[in-house]
């Protein structure tokens, strides 16, 4: 399972509203709907995380993590 807790984390440590970082990343809200939900994101929306980093100057675990599942 992906959990894009650490993403909400980081963005309270670095004051930064949802919108704020939508904006600042330039992506769409259809992504941002799928980080708020832990649904997996395309191969394209990889670039968009990536971009995140950028933006907060952070790590990738500093945005996702990858959590076993109830079935594992």
């Amino acid at each position: 399972m992906v959990s894009y807790k650490p993403l909400w984390h980081t963005l309270i440590d670095r004051d930064m509203k949802k919108m704020e970082l939508v904006e600042k990343v330039g992506m769409s809200r259809a992504t941002l709907r799928k980080l708020n939900n832990d649904q997996y994101v395309s191969l394209e929306a990889l670039e968009v995380l990536d971009r995140i980093c950028e933006v907060l100057d952070c790590r990738i675990e500093d945005v996702v993590e990858i959590t076993k599942g109830p079935d594992d």
